[in-house]
């Protein structure tokens, strides 16, 4: 007996009316009648209904309704533009102030942690030493005339006699102190010298009186303006024959700094750094311009500043250079600057030596950090190390946020520098991924920066990677996976990532001077390169002990760990990955005879042209250039 399925009724649809087949009714947007606040609110850009509705003492349904009436079509989590925020707020007549992401929660934790509106009793002010920025064009003589002041030679560590770094020093003359910041001369470190305006009380405006103004002076000058200081003109250069003092000031005063002699209020004075002409009047009118300004902080109170410099140091961990604004910064105060944290391991003053305490306006070194702050960045004393770990893992948590999402240039792979010019021929848009190393933050801050500027409608500039330190094997990696090509600033690839760069594919340029870099990359836009010296090392060798021998002086005992040593070969020293010097091999020995090469894995002991600075572990890198024509 056969089974069959058993009858299903098909329901019966219902025959609606017509009113109910007719379209609904938007929903129409009812103010509230809830107050609005009568405060200025702060709103973070990209906020969602739901975060935005409390602030203003409405509901995200609220938000919503309006905005669906304007024609913007949005959920309760979906971002909002700064046009629909403001749009809102105008609808019900708040004051609000957009923000980027981040502040909101950073105003919560200084409002928490430190207390803003901490007053200053006059009584606990004290005259503190003013802090001097020296600014001018390339080449003008602003190292050189420290270098006078300090009686110290730094122009001799700079590549190609250009200042790469921030540097400050304190100095005393007739008994007053007087700190100074050299900020590099050349436009792409446009941002370290506005960061040295910030902190800075009085502006030395270097012009070389054989010269005259120049684009750099000029940009000097909006600086020191738009951090409202007095300016000091040092005319530098006056024993040249070709010098024309009279002519510079004249070009001064076009651009408003009219000299007292001329009737203005802008004092100049005449110099020469080489000769040494000038240098004591020079002083004198900072000491004269510092005390008009009545400089005063309290040396009292929990202790604040800003970083000037920031770098990771073989055997020191990170060292900030910072200078004091507030307080007294002592060993063992735990502190905070960025995202790095930690406790004052030890504060070194620009001669070298250690230091228990830090007063106003005195720059030093401070080691203790758990990772470099980035340069600008406040550095501030917590009450303890807790509050210090709290507020960095939380900056830190939030800078991870904001750049987890990769930028879009990114993810769609990039051109390699030598194809750059084919792709846009074709007609394409070339994007060009980089990751970019150097060996301290302000280098790479100023490098990002120019950078940036050399994006043009057809080449697109997409930095995959940014860090300091020696060019590592996850460097490379990173550069294989993304189609990058890795720039390098005063740092070198160890072995293994050569290596790895070379099976890999990955191009690693190198360089010491900025101009050579941004050169490179703008003749590569432009289809121009010429022909390219390939560095091949030829040996690497590793310091396992320093010999002092009389009237040779420091002699390395080393191993050769990889190629041929030769002597008389070009050189460069490394450590971790950073090149501190270059020059050339002198001496070559094995065992107590002269040696004209020595193969991987024996020992040998050499000797360096002008470098005594050696210490174990550090590696000798030889090299050889090869000049290869493109094709």
């Amino acid at each position: 007996m056969g089974r069959g399925r058993p009858n299903q009724r098909r329901p019966r649809r219902r025959r609606r009316n017509l009113e109910e087949l007719e379209p609904t009714q938007l929903t129409a947007y009812s103010p509230s009648t809830a107050p609005v606040p009568d405060h200025e609110v702060i709103v973070e850009r990209g906020a969602t209904a739901r975060d935005l509705g409390p602030k203003l003492n409405r509901s995200a349904g609220d938000v919503i309704r309006f905005l669906l009436l304007q024609g913007e079509m949005v959920t309760a989590t979906q971002s909002l533009t700064d046009d629909m925020i403001e749009l809102f707020a105008a609808e019900i007549g708040a004051d609000v102030r957009l923000v980027d992401p981040g502040e909101e929660h950073e105003a919560e934790l200084l409002a928490k942690y430190f207390d803003e509106d901490e007053g200053v009793d006059e009584a606990d002010l004290r005259t503190r030493p003013p802090v001097v920025t020296v600014m001018g064009h390339v080449d003008h003589g602003k190292t050189k005339l420290l270098d006078r002041i300090r009686s110290a030679n730094v122009v001799a560590g700079e590549a190609g006699g250009i200042t790469q770094h921030i540097g400050a020093y304190q100095t005393e003359w007739n008994g007053h102190a007087i700190t100074f910041i050299d900020t590099p001369g050349h436009e792409a470190f446009t941002a370290m010298r506005a960061r040295g305006a910030e902190v800075t009380d009085i502006v030395v405006l270097v012009v070389a009186a054989d010269d005259g103004v120049m684009p750099q002076t000029i940009e000097a000058i909006d600086h020191a303006r738009a951090a409202d200081v007095p300016i000091i003109v040092a005319l530098n250069k006056i024993d040249r024959e070709e010098a024309d003092p009279n002519r510079v000031l004249q070009q001064l005063s076009e651009h408003g700094l009219v000299p007292e002699a001329w009737g203005g209020d802008t004092i100049a004075v005449e110099v020469s750094a080489l000769q040494g002409l000038g240098i004591d009047d020079l002083l004198e009118q900072i000491v004269l311009v510092a005390e008009v300004e009545e400089l005063t902080a309290t040396p009292e109170g929990p202790s604040r500043g800003f970083v000037l410099e920031a770098e990771l140091e073989t055997g020191r961990g990170p060292v900030a250079t910072v200078i004091v604004q507030r307080g007294t910064l002592r060993v063992g105060d735990p502190m905070v600057a960025g995202a790095a944290w930690g406790k004052v391991k030890a504060l070194i003053d620009d001669r070298g030596d250690q230091v228990k305490e830090a007063p106003p306006s005195m720059p030093v070194q401070v080691l203790g950090f758990s990772e470099p702050p980035n340069a600008g960045d406040e550095f501030r004393v917590t009450s303890e190390l807790g509050q210090a770990r709290t507020i960095g893992e939380a900056r830190e948590h939030r800078y991870r946020v904001a750049g987890h999402v990769p930028a879009a240039s990114t993810a769609l792979g990039g051109a390699k520098l030598e194809d750059l010019f084919e792709q846009i021929q074709r007609g394409e848009t070339a994007t060009l991924n980089l990751i970019v190393k150097a060996d301290v933050r302000g280098s790479l801050e100023a490098i990002s920066e120019s950078l940036g500027k050399l994006e043009r409608e057809d080449v697109k500039l997409a930095f995959v990677h940014r860090g300091v330190g020696g060019i590592t094997e996850y460097d490379v990696q990173l550069a294989q996976a993304s189609n990058a090509t890795i720039i390098g600033f005063n740092v070198r690839p160890d072995r293994r990532s050569r290596e790895l760069a070379e099976k890999s594919g990955v191009e690693i340029r190198t360089y010491e001077i900025i101009y050579k870099l941004l050169e490179d990359l703008e003749a590569a836009m432009l289809g121009l390169l010429t022909p390219v010296y390939e560095e091949v090392v030829t040996g690497e060798a590793e310091v396992r002990q320093v010999f002092r021998v009389p009237r040779v002086g420091a002699v390395a005992g080393c191993q050769v760990r990889d190629g041929v040593i030769t002597r008389g070969s070009k050189v460069r020293f490394l450590r971790d990955g950073v090149v501190i010097w270059k020059g050339a091999i002198t001496s070559l020995k094995r065992f107590k005879e002269d040696a004209r090469e020595v193969q991987s894995g024996f020992e040998c002991g050499i000797g360096l042209s002008d470098y005594q600075d050696l210490k174990e572990g550090d590696v000798i890198e030889t090299y050889e250039e090869r000049e290869i024509p493109r094709t």
